[in-house]
């Protein structure tokens, strides 16, 4: 029959294929040629007729440019389906070459940009018939550019001259980064650049943000999962991979690896004296509490363990109290309400501690810029003003939280003094009956104080306008005093001499004088005393956010222990279903802990802690120049 008669490997395109034969031709590298031809065959099911033959003369390699011998071929073939796929085989070979040749291609456009970028930003002089750029460059990379530009211009045949123009004005701020301290730069940038040559709060930053955000989210266990992971980001970050993901997820994490790191690590050591690891305690050393003696002592029985399943160990009965513990808290305190009033307490005022030393260290850093710009009236009227006042009122509260914890034990820690009621009663002027002082005089040291604290208001409001405007008018008469003696003969000496510091000074901002306006110094002077002076107040508050968001995140590991991995670890053992059970369980007490600890409340630890900076950036950097 005439089916029996059809070939098995029909052609593409059925017994009404195109007829018409259609070649390839081209060269390939002799060692390639055996594979091409194997490549084809098999693609092509053998529907080609292919011809190799190696060149009698030598031709030129187009990525080296050396001589090399080539094999040509000539591939005939019928049909338009088998032409594509040998011409996508012939011309995988060039993309091969492409491949190789695409970095530095890349490169290539890449300072082309750069290069077109930069002209365009240049003007045209119409007279020189060149171009001119006006640019600020660091005093260190001078020569650098001086050499780049000679080396570019050497095979122009005109050079290009670099001028240094004398200029008044301020420069731009030029902040040198790597990839470790730019993750911490950005975030002093957040805020605002600094004045050239201010001290740069991101080196304190480094250690600071990290350590803020730890007192927020201590725990051994969670710090470090995110230790691990910025770990394992810094150790790829030199896979190309990595680098040149597109996900903007991705590259903020990756951007923020070293941080990450660093977060982890405080974590993990603030966890140790939290002495928490996913909301459990751990007895590294033996406890300062012993149980024993309390229960020898008081006659427990088991009805009354039963009964009450929180006990009140007394430090005055003997053998209770053995000594604090070595590092962080006792595993003995509970975490739970209500001995967690004992960590609420420590906590809060933690943060008033580590708040006022922040705020402290940051006012501290100003006075080195004062000291660099030779502005000693700012110094003397503004930044010891500031430091008096904040310490004479929280600074003295400092003094009094850690007064109290050196003089009362645990043995008299119930017939301590409140240092809340004392704190209040030192702006009332008052005094409490039931609340004992901490100290002799201590009432007559909080007056003084608070009048020590209100008499800086006026001098911090008042002293550098009227020194500013004492200046100006002394400057004035100065000034005054110059033009009358002036004579009309030195007239002319003196254009002849305005005309040329004109021509040596071409920068816009050394023609122009400030003028002295005192109703906007005022009025700057008095917006920046009200900012301080209720920024004291306000921002010793916002520190309580250490504490707020320690204990919420610290009760929600506790919840999450107990509604889930509690209740698996709790089910009794029959027929082997926990062994079964207790895996989906630690899936989803992984994933939640992944999903809420980490990624939900580490976000917000980190917003946090990047709020906690705003007082302490904007007490180093100038509030004129943000």
């Amino acid at each position: 029959m005439p089916l029996e008669r059809t070939p098995l490997l029909q052609a593409p395109g059925g017994p009404h294929q195109d007829l018409r034969v259609n070649f390839v031709a081209g060269a390939v590298e002799p060692h390639k040629a055996a594979a091409l031809e194997r490549l084809l065959w098999r693609a092509c099911r053998g529907f080609l007729i292919a011809s190799f033959r190696e060149t009698e003369q030598q031709l030129e390699d187009p990525v080296t440019g050396e001589p090399a011998t080539w094999t040509t071929f000539l591939i005939s073939y019928w049909g338009e389906q088998i032409g594509q796929k040998i011409r996508k085989i012939t011309d995988c070979q060039v993309l091969g070459r492409v491949q190789k040749l695409l970095p530095p291609w890349q490169v290539q456009i890449r300072k082309m940009k750069a290069v077109y970028l930069a002209l365009n930003q240049c003007s045209v002089s119409t007279t020189h018939k060149c171009l001119i750029a006006e640019a600020w460059c660091a005093t260190r990379d001078l020569p650098t550019v001086q050499q780049a530009l000679q080396d570019s211009s050497s095979e122009a045949g005109v050079s290009a001259v670099v001028h240094r123009i004398p200029c008044r004005d301020m420069p731009p701020t030029l902040v040198r980064t790597n990839r470790f301290t730019a993750s911490f730069q950005g975030i002093v940038d957040a805020y605002g650049v600094g004045r050239y040559q201010e001290v740069n709060p991101a080196p304190y930053t480094i250690i600071t943000f990290p350590f803020l955000f730890a007192v927020m989210f201590g725990d051994v266990g969670h710090g470090l999962l995110m230790f691990l992971f910025a770990l394992a980001m810094v150790l790829a970050e030199n896979r190309p991979a990595v680098k040149t993901a597109q996900n903007e997820i991705w590259r903020t994490f990756f951007g923020g690896r070293y941080l990450l790191l660093l977060m982890g690590l405080f974590s993990v050591y603030t966890g140790f004296i939290y002495n928490e690891c996913f909301s459990r305690a751990t007895a590294i050393f033996p406890s300062g509490w012993s149980v024993a003696a309390m229960a020898n002592q008081s006659g427990w029985s088991d009805t009354f363990l039963a009964e009450h399943p929180l006990l009140t160990l007394d430090p005055n009965v003997t053998g209770v109290f053995l000594g604090p513990y070595p590092f962080g808290i006792d595993p003995v305190s509970p975490r739970r309400s209500p001995g967690v009033i004992f960590l609420n307490s420590f906590k809060m005022k933690m943060s008033v501690l580590l708040g006022v030393t922040h705020m402290t260290f940051g006012v501290a850093l100003g006075v080195f810029n004062h000291m660099h710009f030779g502005q000693w009236h700012r110094l003397l009227l503004e930044t010891v003003p500031e430091l008096v006042f904040l310490l004479a009122l929280f600074g003295y509260l400092v003094f009094l939280i850690i007064y109290k914890w050196l003089r009362f034990t645990a043995a008299d820690a119930a017939s301590a003094p409140s240092v809340l009621i004392h704190f209040i009663n030192m702006f009332l002027f008052s005094r409490s009956a039931t609340n004992r002082p901490l100290f002799p005089g201590q009432e007559v040291v909080q007056s003084v104080l608070v009048v020590l604290a209100l008499a800086m208001v006026p001098i911090l409001l008042l002293g550098t306008p009227l020194f500013l405007r004492q200046q100006h008018r002394r400057h004035a008469r100065r000034r005054q005093l110059d033009e009358d003696k002036t004579g009309l003969l030195d007239a002319s000496v003196s254009v002849s001499s305005q005309g040329l510091d004109e021509e040596k000074a071409e920068c816009p901002g050394d023609r122009e004088e400030a003028e002295f306006v005192a109703s906007e110094v005022f009025m700057h002077q008095a917006i920046h005393t009200i900012e301080f002076c209720l920024g004291c107040i306000s921002n010793t508050a916002s520190y309580l956010r250490l504490w707020a968001l320690s204990l919420a995140h610290a009760q929600l590991s506790e919840v999450l222990w107990a509604m889930v991995m509690r209740v698996g670890l709790g089910l009794s053992d029959e027929m082997g279903v926990v062994a079964v059970v207790l895996v989906p369980i630690f899936a989803a007490f992984a994933v939640m802990t992944v999903a809420i600890l980490l990624v939900m409340e580490g976000l917000s630890a980190f917003l946090h802690a990047l709020r906690l900076h705003c007082p302490f950036t904007f007490a180093v950097e100038d509030a004129e120049h943000p």
